[in-house]
C-alpha cells in the first residue's frame, strides 16, 4: 500500500475548487463522464495511429448508482491510468498547491478543459469518499485503486481489475442524497451528456410487460454521438433538421429554417440555428441557445458569443476556440469570441438574402413571424446589422402587400412628397382602431404602410435617420391635409371672435380623462369631411412608445396621452352649433366682449409704453396698473368662457359629436358610453 499527502490542507484545496472552479455542485457529473469520453476518445486516436494493436471491444461508457452502497460509479474502457500517472494527473496538485495552479493556467484555462485531476476533484463537491480503481492499456500494466475520503490523506494499493479502463466510484455524501436519484441522474445526463462523442448507458431500457415497465437486457444509451450539428449539411433533409429541433426543444412548432454553421477558419465552430416562430415578448424565447465544446454541454448563456438579437433564435453552437473559464461556466475576454459573433451576424444576414432572392413569395410568408428579429438587429446594430438588412427588410401595407425598403420609396415619392420635398411615410398601428382615418388617406391615393409590431414604432426613428428626406407619421396624427402638405393651409372662413366661442363650447365641455389632455383647434377640412376629429400628436406618442423600451427616457411614459380635437367649420354640423351658441349669447357676451376689447387695447398700450423704460424707471402706480389690467381681462376671459359653457352644457349635438370622436377612438366606455347610448336613442326619437 502506498500512503500520501495531497499537498495542501483540507482548508485550502475543496474551499478553494468549490468557489473558484465551481458554483453549481451537479457540474461534477459532466466533468466525471467528460474525462470517461477523454480516455477513450484517446484510445481511439491510439487505434488510430496504430500504437494500440488489441481489441478495442464495446467503448460504451456505464454510468450506474447503488442505492444501497450509497454510490454513483461511471466506468470506462479507455486507456486507463497507471499508478505513475495517477500520482501526475491526480496527485499533481501537490506540486504547487491549488492556487499557485489556477495561478499558472489563469491565461490559457482552455488548457484545463478536460484536465482530468482538476475535473476529478469536483466530486468531492458531493461525496464523502471517492475511489478510482483503473488499469491502463499498456502491456504488463497491473490494476491500482486510489482512495480518498476528502482529508488531504489518500492510498494507493493494487487492485483486482482484469480489462483495462477506469472506475470513479463516488461515495455520496449525506447532504448530497438527491445524486443517488435515478430520475435525477438521468435528467443531469441528458443535460450535459446527450451529444458526447462516445456511447453512454446508464441503465436498461424498459418494456412493457405483465401490467408494468421491466427491464430488458438492453443498455439505455442515453445520447447521440454524432449529432445533427457535426454531418456535412449536403448529406441532410429538411425532415431531418426538424427532427433535431424537436429533440432539442419537444414542445415546440417547427422552425420557420435553419442555419448551418461550419467553419474551420480562423476559427473552429460548428452548430445549427433556427429560427422558431415568434411574435411578441422579446425575453419568451431567449437562452434557448446550447453552447458545447467537444460536443459537451457548456451553457445556454450565450451573450458575447452570439450578438444579443441573436439569442432569440434556438439551436446549437460547439466551438473548442471558445475561451472559458476552469469551470466552463463563464466566457473570458478573448479575439475569437467576437470574431465567431461577427461571423454568426453574417452567416444569418446571408442565409435570409438567400431566401429573399431564392423565394420571395416563402420569406413574405415568413416575414410576420421573423420580422422581431430582423427589427431587433437593425435596432442593436445599426450600423453592421441594418447595412445587411436594408435590402431584404420588408414593409407590408394595411392591404397586406410587401415591398422592400427601396420599393416602397418608389411607390410613394411621387404622391407622398410634401412642399418642403419629404416623403411622408404614413402608417396604422391598429387597422381596425384607425379605419376611419386609414380610408381618409386612402381617399387621397396614399397607401399606409402597417405597424403593428413590438418594436416597429423604434424602428420608425432609425429609418427616419437612414432614409435621406423622409419622416414617419401616424394617419391619426393629424387631420388629413396636414399629414402631408401640398400648399399653404386655406384661410379660415371664421373671424377670431367666432373661433374662439367655437372652440370654448368645445372645450368647456371635454370629459376630464386621467392621464389624458385635450386641446381644440378649428380648421376648414371641406363640408363632406367629419364634423370633429380627434388626433393624438405624433412627437409625445412616440417618444412614450420608445420609452419603453430605452432607459433614460421614462419620464416621457409619466406624462399625459395629448390630443387634439379638431372641428372642421366647414360641416353643417358645426356651422349649427356656432349659430346656435352665438344665438343664445350673444344679450350676455356684447357687453362682455366690449369691455374685454377695452381692457386688451389698454393693456397692449401699457405694454408698449413700460417697454421703453427700465425696469427701475417704472413707478409702483405703473406697476399696479398693469397687474391690476391684466387680471381685468383674464376675469373678463374667465366671465365670456362662462357664459359659453353654461349654454353649451345642455347642447346635446356638442355632447354627441364629442361622444362621437371619443368612440371612435376607443374612448368612450363606462358610464359616459351609457349616456351616449341613451342620448343617442333620445335624439333618434
Amino acid at each position: 500500500m502506498q500512503q500520501g499527502n495531497i499537498g495542501v490542507t483540507t482548508e485550502n484545496i475543496f474551499p478553494v475548487i468549490k468557489k473558484f472552479l465551481y458554483s453549481d455542485h451537479e457540474i461534477f457529473l459532466r466533468e466525471m463522464v467528460s474525462n470517461a469520453v477523454d480516455a477513450t476518445q484517446k484510445l481511439k486516436t491510439l487505434i488510430r495511429q496504430g500504437d494500440f494493436k488489441g481489441d478495442a471491444g464495446d467503448l460504451t461508457i456505464h454510468v450506474s448508482l447503488d442505492e444501497k452502497a450509497g454510490t454513483l460509479t461511471i466506468s470506462d474502457r479507455g486507456i486507463g491510468m497507471t499508478a505513475d500517472e495517477i500520482d501526475k494527473y491526480i496527485n499533481q496538485i501537490a506540486f504547487s498547491g491549488v492556487t499557485d495552479f489556477m495561478e499558472k493556467y489563469k491565461d490559457k484555462a482552455d488548457a484545463i478543459i478536460g484536465h482530468f485531476g482538476l475535473g476529478f476533484y469536483s466530486s468531492f463537491m458531493v461525496s464523502k469518499k471517492v475511489e478510482i480503481v483503473t488499469r491502463s492499456y499498456k502491456e504488463g500494466s497491473k490494476a491500482v485503486k486510489w482512495s480518498c475520503d476528502g482529508t488531504p490523506s489518500f492510498t494507493i494499493d493494487d487492485a483486482d481489475k482484469a480489462d483495462r479502463g477506469t472506475d470513479i466510484i463516488l461515495y455520496i455524501a449525506d447532504d448530497c442524497k438527491e445524486f443517488l436519484e435515478k430520475q435525477r441522474i438521468s435528467d443531469l445526463l441528458n443535460k450535459y451528456c446527450k451529444f458526447m462523442p462516445v456511447p453512454i448507458a446508464f441503465g436498461k431500457k424498459t418494456e412493457w410487460k405483465d401490467g408494468k415497465q421491466v427491464d430488458t437486457d438492453e443498455d439505455n444509451i442515453i445520447n447521440s454521438v454524432e449529432p445533427l450539428w457535426t454531418k456535412t449539411p449536403s448529406t441532410l433533409k429538411d425532415d431531418d433538421y426538424k427532427k433535431f429541433y424537436h429533440t432539442l426543444f419537444p414542445m415546440n412548432d417547427d422552425p420557420l429554417f435553419w442555419i448551418h454553421l461550419n467553419v474551420d477558419y480562423p476559427f473552429h465552430l460548428t452548430g445549427i440555428l433556427y429560427f422558431p416562430k415568434v411574435k411578441s415578448n422579446l425575453d419568451l424565447q431567449r437562452n434557448k441557445i446550447q453552447l458545447y465544446s467537444n460536443q459537451v454541454f457548456v451553457t445556454d448563456h450565450v451573450e458575447g458569443i452570439v450578438p444579443d438579437f441573436l439569442t432569440l433564435l434556438h439551436g446549437v453552437i460547439d466551438s473548442p476556440d471558445i475561451p472559458l473559464n476552469v469551470s466552463r461556466s463563464y466566457l473570458q475576454s478573448d479575439s475569437n469570441v467576437k470574431k465567431i459573433s461577427t461571423y454568426i451576424e453574417k452567416k444569418v444576414a446571408d442565409r435570409l438574402q438567400g431566401i429573399f432572392k431564392s423565394d420571395r413569395k416563402e420569406f413574405e410568408e415568413k416575414w410576420d413571424d421573423i420580422k422581431l428579429f430582423i427589427n431587433y438587429g437593425m435596432l442593436s446594430e445599426p450600423e453592421t446589422f441594418y447595412d445587411r438588412a436594408k435590402d431584404f427588410a420588408l414593409m407590408k401595407d394595411t392591404e397586406g402587400k410587401y415591398y422592400s425598403f427601396e420599393e416602397y420609396r418608389k411607390l410613394i415619392e411621387g404622391n407622398q412628397t410634401d412642399k418642403d420635398k419629404v416623403v411622408v411615410y404614413l402608417y396604422a398601428t391598429n387597422k381596425e382602431d384607425q379605419y376611419t382615418y386609414i380610408e381618409a388617406a386612402k381617399s387621397k391615393g396614399y397607401s399606409v404602410l402597417m405597424l403593428d409590431g413590438q418594436l416597429d414604432v423604434p424602428v420608425i426613428s432609425l429609418l427616419e435617420q437612414k432614409f435621406s428626406q423622409s419622416r414617419f407619421v401616424r394617419v391619426d396624427s393629424d387631420i388629413i391635409d396636414r399629414l402631408i402638405v401640398k400648399d399653404d393651409a386655406p384661410k379660415s372662413t371664421l373671424t377670431d371672435d367666432e373661433r374662439d366661442i367655437l372652440s370654448q363650447v368645445f372645450r368647456s365641455q371635454m370629459p376630464a380623462m386621467e392621464k389624458k389632455e385635450f386641446g381644440v383647434e378649428v380648421s376648414n377640412l371641406g363640408e363632406n369631411a367629419q364634423p370633429v376629429v380627434l388626433t393624438e400628436n405624433e412627437y409625445m406618442r412616440r417618444m412614450k412608445d420608445i420609452s419603453k423600451y430605452q432607459q433614460g427616457m421614462s419620464f416621457y411614459g409619466q406624462m399625459p396621452d395629448t390630443y387634439t380635437v379638431v372641428l372642421n367649420a366647414d360641416h353643417k354640423l358645426v356651422k349649427k352649433v356656432l349659430d346656435e351658441e352665438r344665438a343664445a349669447t350673444e344679450g350676455e357676451l356684447k357687453p362682455v366682449s366690449s369691455e374685454l376689447k377695452g381692457q386688451q387695447a389698454r393693456l397692449a398700450a401699457l405694454h408698449q409704453s413700460q417697454s421703453k423704460k427700465k425696469a427701475e424707471e417704472i413707478t409702483k402706480e405703473e406697476k399696479d396698473d398693469l397687474q391690476n389690467t391684466e387680471k381685468a381681462v383674464n376675469d373678463l376671459r374667465q366671465k365670456k368662457n362662462d357664459i359659453i359653457a353654461a349654454h353649451a352644457k345642455d347642447n346635446k349635438v356638442v355632447h354627441e359629436l364629442i361622444d362621437l370622436a371619443l368612440l371612435q377612438n376607443g374612448m368612450l366606455k363606462g358610464k359616459a358610453l351609457d349616456a351616449f347610448l341613451k342620448r343617442s336613442v333620445d335624439m333618434i326619437g
